[in-house]
């Protein structure tokens, strides 16, 4: 049973305070349902019978910024550092939901009974009086939180009718709780998935992006393709549904990209490598083809065409622009750590300036994930060691401008050139040449190359400062064609 010694201090002077002040106060919805679970609230929310105003004139430190006269007070010095802010709600009822998301009218004053009737599921539904150490549970939510069980407040056609982002917050809650989903509340989530578009895709994807930072995203993911909210989030995902891969592969692709997204939560990564692993073979299907006589199938050029399709995904999610980058560079080059035989020092050099010495680390774990999701043995040891070597080796030559062994300043002062596109350029060249040969970071061979450089058309000097790039751009131009002449794909 929930005890009032066990809230923080600041629980007990808000509730306290509205209660002198002659209101009922009490706590209600996730932070009930996180106590009751023996977790950590994120988040402290009352309910009460005050209106904003009356609200805001007991406390002067808050603020009231939303049309459900939710008022934030705040705290300077919280007893618990991640208590910043509790939000105090006056009781209310809603209007009609004409667009399925938000109450064309909302009512305050109404009684607490009224005000749970018109919440989601039954475990957000326990109110706690924090002055009387007294628990209201008018639907049998505790009782469901016993069973693990989600289920929604009456009928579910009529909650999920209110507000269809309550779909996506089924199965987010369940994956986040590890619960089973009420078959009443299942049934009404595959009838009404349509809804979901009526939704702002960003709070569909940050539903979507919470679920993926679960425990058990794995999970989560089946709900959504079984209730049917898949096709209206990632539809490219159902592609891979049934595409056979051969190989070391026990997995189609779909259950293949399911368990490498598994891996990497059981390992706690980002939730950049979640999505990384959850798209990087995304476009096996689109690229598959017939392997002749040593392999059943081949992909080739999957991860160029993934890299392309995950950021046409993330940004239809509108997800922040690094979180997409990030995430489309771990595709695109996820493949390079596949054959350690075919793996030169200088391609590894060549990849840490690519991508960065964050995502070069990312890589590695990311094959790892991938290696566990095919459904054989785990990253073989000595192969995974050759990896890491191979990184650290590389680490320790230069792989960015900034390691080389002369710099702007320098060659300004020996040459007599100015800041501009044509100094980047000579860095760049330089650069070019010390990746394939890192002996030649040198002062003296440096310089006498500056000399060298500088006297040359800008033009000409720009290609050699962006050879490596164009190479790149080329071999994935043509990659492109080729998997667009046969599979009709871009």
């Amino acid at each position: 049973m929930l005890q009032r010694n066990t809230l923080p201090p600041e629980i007990k002077v808000v509730a306290e305070t509205l209660e002198n002040a002659g209101f009922e106060a009490y706590l209600v919805g996730g932070c009930v349902r996180d106590i009751l679970l023996g977790k950590q609230p994120k988040d402290w929310d009352f309910t009460t019978d005050a209106h904003p105003e009356q609200i805001q004139e007991l406390f002067p430190e808050s603020f009231c910024n939303n049309d459900y006269g939710t008022v934030g007070i705040k705290h300077e010095e919280p007893s618990d550092p991640t208590l910043h802010v509790v939000e105090v709600t006056p009781y209310r009822s809603e209007g009609i939901y004409s667009d399925a998301r938000r109450p064309d009218s909302v009512t305050f004053g109404v009684s607490l009974d009224a005000d749970l009737a018109r919440r989601d599921f039954t475990v957000n539904a326990i109110a706690y009086r924090v002055t009387h150490e007294h628990l209201v549970d008018h639907y049998d939510g505790v009782a469901d939180l016993k069973a693990k069980r989600l289920k929604t407040v009456g009928d579910p056609n009529e909650r999920f009718a209110e507000d269809a982002l309550r779909m996506m917050r089924a199965v987010r809650l369940a994956t986040e709780l590890d619960f089973v989903i009420d078959s009443e509340t299942m049934q009404a989530i595959y009838a009404n998935n349509g809804q979901l578009q009526r939704i702002s895709i960003e709070r569909v994807a940050s539903e979507f992006i919470r679920l993926i930072d679960s425990p058990t995203p794995m999970q989560g993911i089946i709900w959504l393709e079984k209730l049917g909210l898949l096709q209206h989030i990632i539809p490219e995902l159902r592609e891979s549904i049934g595409c056979e891969q051969g190989g070391i592969h026990a997995y189609d692709v779909f259950e293949h990209l399911l368990r490498t997204l598994q891996a990497a939560a059981d390992k706690r990564y980002s939730t950049e490598m979640r999505l990384a692993a959850l798209f990087h073979d995304i476009a096996k299907p689109a690229t598959r083809r017939t392997g002749g006589k040593t392999k059943k199938y081949t992909f080739f050029g999957h991860e160029v065409v993934g890299a392309k399709m995950t950021k046409r995904i993330l940004e239809r999610l509108r997800l922040q622009r690094e979180l997409v980058e990030q995430v489309v560079t771990l595709v695109r080059w996820h493949m390079f750590f596949a054959d350690p035989d075919e793996i030169t020092l200088s391609a590894v050099r060549r990849t840490i300036t690519r991508v960065g010495e964050k995502n070069i680390e990312n890589l590695l774990n990311l094959r790892v994930c991938d290696r566990i999701g095919t459904g054989r043995p785990k990253e073989q040891p000595f192969r995974f060691r050759k990896y890491k070597a191979m990184v650290d080796q590389a680490r320790r030559d230069p792989v960015s401008v900034k390691m080389l062994a002369t710099n702007g300043d320098r060659i300004m002062e020996i040459t007599g050139e100015k800041p501009g596109k044509k100094l980047g350029y000579i860095l760049h060249a330089l650069l070019e040449e010390v990746l394939v040969d890192p002996r030649k970071n040198t002062v003296e061979y440096l310089e006498q190359r500056v000399h060298e450089l500088v006297d040359m058309p800008e033009e000409k000097l720009k290609a050699l400062a962006e050879a490596g790039r164009d190479k790149q751009a080329e071999a994935e131009e043509k990659a492109l064609k080729a998997i667009a002449r046969e599979h009709k794909v871009g």
